[in-house]
Parts: C-alpha cells; structure tokens; sequence
C-alpha cells in the first residue's frame, strides 16, 4: 500500500513536470515574480516546493525572535500578499498553480512554525512534517488543492498543511518529546 501511494506521488509529479511551462524569465527581471517564485528557489529544475521551503528558513529564523501576536500579524500578512501575487502572476503567465510558484511554501511553512520551540531539530521537524503533508496530500488538503481556485486557493493548500504540521509539534512540544 505505502509503495502504490509513493509510485503515484512520483507519476504525479513527473506528470505534472512535462505540463508545465518553463519558469518565465521575469522571474529575474520583475520583483513581483521573484517574490512568487519564491526568491527565484522556484526556478530550480527539480523539486521546487521543497526548495521554495528551505528557501524560507533562514526568512523564517529573522521571524522567530517576534512575540505571538506581531508573528502572526506578519503571517496573515504575508498570506494575502502571496494569495495576491500567485493569483496576478498564474494570469500573466496563463498557468494555474505554476510549480515553480513556490512562495505559498513559504506561507506553509511559517503558519507550520507558529510558536513552535526554538532550535535546529524544531525548524527540521517543521520543515519534514510540512512538506510530508503539502506532497502527500491528505484530505482535506488534497479537497482544497483541487477545488479552492486563484491566488488564495493556491496558498490554502499549503496553510492547511502547515496547520496539521502545526498542531503535531504543538503536541509534540505539550508533551514533553525531546527531539
């Protein structure tokens, strides 16, 4: 069962590659672009969702010092700039949900990290639980990628993921597990 779910993950994946445009080259011409595509980690030929969240750590590790509150005033934020710019970028490009668009990984990622513990094992838990979830899909997850359209649809997909990863290391960190 778990090598059928892992061979369709990666024919899905391969068959989503060879239907994708090629990553525009405004990407490093228009800042609006390199924002979407993740500060251009997008632009990496091979995974670039989990490019586009390594890519955010070290954004995210300038965040972590911030108090609750203006963290996750940032957050919601940035959640509607990058619902903003995935949204204006699929248009001009005429592409829905563009691989390489990767800054909802981003987005992801920081709402994964809400109030999580300091320290490298927490940012690699995160990071590990995160993309689990924004690749394998579960529901509602994968309900949400496919129904939910334009710039918010793309990133709420990644926002759910980062909540259920959330919430893990929030009961991880209740709990007493040490990493």
């Amino acid at each position: 069962m778990a090598l059928f779910q892992v061979t369709n993950i990666f024919k899905s994946l391969k068959a989503r590659s060879k239907t994708s445009p090629p990553v525009p080259e405004a990407v490093w011409q228009n800042p609006l672009y390199f924002f979407a595509f993740g500060f251009g980690s997008g632009a990496m030929p091979v995974a670039p969702g989990t490019f586009g969240t390594l890519m955010a750590i070290p954004f995210y590790l300038f965040l972590q010092p911030l108090p609750l509150i203006p963290y996750l005033i940032f957050l919601v934020c940035f959640i509607a700039l990058a619902s903003w710019a995935s949204d204006r970028i699929s248009r001009d490009i005429h592409f829905h949900d563009h691989p390489g668009m990767c800054i909802d990984e981003f987005a992801g990622f920081f709402v994964t990290m809400i109030n999580a513990p300091h320290g490298f094992k927490w940012i690699l838990l995160g990071f590990l639980l995160f993309r689990f979830f924004d690749i394998v899909k579960p529901w509602p997850i994968r309900w949400i990628d496919e129904k939910v359209h334009g710039g918010f649809g793309m990133v709420l997909d990644d926002i759910v993921a980062g909540i259920v990863s959330f919430a893990i290391i929030q009961i991880i960190k209740y709990l007493g597990v040490h990493i």
